[in-house]
C-alpha cells in the first residue's frame, strides 16, 4: 500500500488549485481519479459510475456524482458539502498529479495515460469549444479573479494560426508543471508520479488505447481493482453505456460543468475519441523533433508506454 502522507507539492493554475486537497477529508473507500487532461477522465468517471451504481441510467449529471474537487468554478464549501452529503462510494475527479493529493489508506488512486500526440489534438479542439467568458464568470463568482488579474490583462489566449502550430505550442510549453494546466511537460510528469507505484494495490494505471481496443477486459480489471462485483448478466449493458458513441449521445448529461455553460457544443466535448490522427499532421521532421523533446522529459519506459511501442533511444533528461 502507498504510505499515507499529506500532499507534498502545490499545483495551481487558472482554473485549479490543489491546496483544496489539504482541507478535504477523504474516506477510506474513496476513489480518486487523477488524470492528465484529455486522457480519458470523463470516460473513467463514467466507468466508475456504472460499476458503483450498476445501472446505465444515471439520475443526475455525472459531475454531480463525481465533481472536479480542485476546479475553481465552484467554491470549496460547495464542492465539499456536495461530497460530504454523498452516501454512495465516492469517486472524485482531479487533474492534480499524485504528489499534490493526500495519500490515505484504503483510497484507490486511478490514472490514465494516452499518446501525447493524440492528447494535444484533443486539447486544441477542447479549447476551441470552450466559452472562455463563461469560464471566467464562473470562476469570478466562485473564488474571484483578483489572483489572476495580471494573467487576464492580455485577454483570452489567442487561437493558434494552424493545427500544427498549436501542437508545437503545447509540446514546447516550458511552463513549470506546478503552474501548467496542460502541456507535454505536465502530462509526462503526471504519469511519472504514478509510474513507480503503478503496481501498488491501491493504484490503478490504465492506457486510453487499451480502453479503446478492449473495453470489456479493462472495465473488468477496474472493477477487480475497486473490489466491486458485477453480476455477469449486467456486463453487456454497462459496457455498452461506457462506449464513446453512447457517451457522446448523452453528452449534455455527462460533460463537466455543463451548468455553467462552459461549452459551445456539449457534443464536441466528445470529439473523435480516436488514436493516431496525429499522423495526418506530423511529417518525418516533426516526428523526430517531437521524439527529441519527449525523450528529454521522460524515461524511455514511460515514453514507450505512452506511445504503446518499444522503448526509443532518448537523449539525457532535462533537469
Amino acid at each position: 500500500m502507498l504510505t499515507p502522507r499529506p500532499p507534498s507539492v502545490h499545483y495551481t493554475w487558472l482554473i485549479s488549485d490543489s491546496a483544496r486537497w489539504e482541507r478535504f477529508t477523504l474516506r477510506p473507500t474513496d476513489i480518486v481519479i487523477s488524470t492528465p487532461a484529455k486522457c480519458g477522465t470523463t470516460w473513467t468517471q463514467m466507468m466508475c459510475a456504472l460499476l458503483i451504481f450498476q445501472t446505465p441510467e444515471l439520475e443526475l449529471p455525472l459531475d454531480t456524482y463525481s465533481p472536479w474537487l480542485d476546479m475553481l468554478t465552484r467554491s470549496d464549501d460547495e464542492v465539499f458539502a456536495q461530497l460530504d452529503a454523498q452516501t454512495h462510494r465516492r469517486f472524485i475527479k482531479t487533474h492534480t498529479p499524485l504528489e499534490g493529493i493526500p495519500i490515505v489508506g484504503g483510497v484507490t488512486y486511478v490514472s490514465v495515460g494516452r499518446d501525447p500526440r493524440d492528447v494535444v489534438l484533443s486539447m486544441l479542439n477542447h479549447r476551441a469549444n470552450m466559452n472562455f467568458d463563461a469560464l471566467l464568470d464562473a470562476r469570478n463568482r466562485a473564488v474571484g479573479l483578483d489572483d489572476v488579474t495580471e494573467l487576464l490583462a492580455a485577454g483570452p489566449p489567442p487561437a493558434p494560426t494552424s493545427e500544427l502550430d498549436g501542437m508545437w505550442e503545447w509540446i514546447d510549453n516550458p511552463t513549470d508543471v506546478t503552474e501548467s494546466g496542460s502541456s507535454l511537460r505536465s502530462l509526462v510528469h503526471h504519469i511519472a508520479t504514478f509510474w513507480d507505484v503503478r503496481n501498488d494495490p491501491n493504484v490503478h494505471l490504465m492506457h486510453y488505447d487499451d480502453l479503446q481496443s478492449d473495453l470489456d477486459a479493462n472495465m473488468r480489471r477496474l472493477a477487480s481493482k475497486l473490489e466491486i462485483e458485477v453480476p455477469e448478466a449486467l456486463w453487456p449493458e454497462l459496457e455498452a453505456a461506457a462506449t464513446f458513441a453512447s457517451m457522446k449521445s448523452r453528452s449534455a448529461h455527462l460533460v463537466p460543468d455543463s451548468s455553467h455553460g462552459l461549452w459551445v457544443d456539449t457534443g464536441e466535448f466528445f470529439h473523435h475519441g480516436t488514436s493516431g490522427r496525429w499522423r495526418e499532421v506530423f511529417d518525418a521532421d516533426a516526428r523526430q523533433r517531437y521524439a527529441n523533446t519527449i525523450g528529454a522529459l521522460a524515461s524511455p519506459e514511460i515514453v514507450a508506454w505512452l506511445h504503446h511501442e518499444a522503448p526509443i533511444e532518448a537523449p539525457p533528461r532535462m533537469q
